[in-house]
Parts: C-alpha cells; structure tokens; sequence
C-alpha cells in the first residue's frame, strides 16, 4: 500500500530520487555503485548508498564492545559515535522496504543509489558482464520489468528496449553519470 499523499510519505517531506543497481552475482554491483557515486560526488551531488543483503551481518567484530552491546546485552539499538562517523545497528521484525528506509534514514540525499533491490519498483539500472553470466536479469516477462531503464554491459540484450552504456565505449561511466543527472537530479549540480 502506498502511504504517499503529494509526494510525501507518512508526512514526511518527498523522497530523494532512488535508483536501484541490479544485476546478478558478481557481475560488478558494488563496482558500480562505487564509481557512479565517486562520479556523482565529484559533481557537486550528495549522495548516499542502501545496500541490500540476504542475510544478516555485522559491523563490529566479536568481543568489541558495540558488539557487545547488541548480541550480549540484546539492545535494541545500539550507536556508535566517533568523531568522524557515526552508526545505527536496530534490530526489527520485518524488513522494511527501501523507500521507507530511505525517508527515515537517507532523505536528505540528492540521490540514493541502492544496491541490489532486483524486486521493487525502484528504477534500475542493471549491470551484465559476459564473462560473468550468460544472460542478464532483466526479463520483459518480470513484473517489475518496466523499472528497469538502462543497462551497463559489454552484450547487445536483445530484449532490452531501454538505455544502454556500453562498457566497451570509452567514457561509458561519464556517459551514465550525464543520463542519471539528466533523468533522476534535474540536470545540473545542486
């Protein structure tokens, strides 16, 4: 259900844009998620990141005392404040989908590029290698198929009628950079 009234959520001011990095398995998600917020930031936007796991994790290493506090103390939350980075590790019942995490947590962001996500109704851009897979995620038969909007590969898919940033072609990641500004901030710098 979306709880949305003139672009808002619960009350809150509008989402920043979401842009989902999709693909499969080590076909270079982190990688380019990385390089396009380094390029992004670079030009003046601020952006943040949501990744998306399948299975639990850990910040902190056992027997530190963050550590500690969440899996021996069984805090519900538990922060960590140093004089250049701060940290919020909650625990919850049911994950929460990343718009929402995004309006609690990242909202203030000129853009949030959100790794993995493959289910949602986020736009996506999908990264497909090769040597990596025989096929790319994307399928026209997906439910969600319409939220995919570009492809960064070194493949022609043949049933990708959307954008396409050839990883082949010098200057690919400007060329993606130019797109997402164009599509997602307006065109220009904040």
């Amino acid at each position: 259900m979306d709880d949305r009234v003139d672009g808002r959520m619960d009350g809150r001011a509008a989402l920043p844009p979401m842009l989902a990095v999709v693909g499969r398995k080590h076909s270079g998600k982190t990688t380019l998620v990385v390089r396009l917020s380094a390029e992004l930031t670079r030009r003046g936007h601020r952006v943040m990141t949501l990744k998306h796991g399948s299975h639990t994790f850990n910040l902190d290493p056992e027997a530190t005392d963050t550590y500690r506090h969440y899996h021996e103390g069984n805090a519900e939350r538990v922060a960590m404040s140093s004089p250049d980075k701060f940290a919020l590790v909650m625990r919850w019942e049911q994950e929460l989908p990343p718009e929402e995490i995004v309006a609690r947590h990242l909202a203030d962001a000129d853009l949030v590029l959100c790794e993995g996500f493959k289910a949602s109704a986020i736009p996506k851009v999908e990264i497909f290698r090769r040597d990596a897979h025989e096929s790319p995620l994307f399928d026209a038969a997906l439910p969600n198929a319409a939220s995919w909007r570009a492809m960064v590969s070194d493949a022609e898919p043949a049933s990708f009628a959307g954008r396409r940033f050839d990883l082949e072609t010098p200057g690919w990641l400007d060329a993606l950079a130019d797109w997402v500004e164009h599509e997602f901030l307006k065109g220009g710098q904040r």
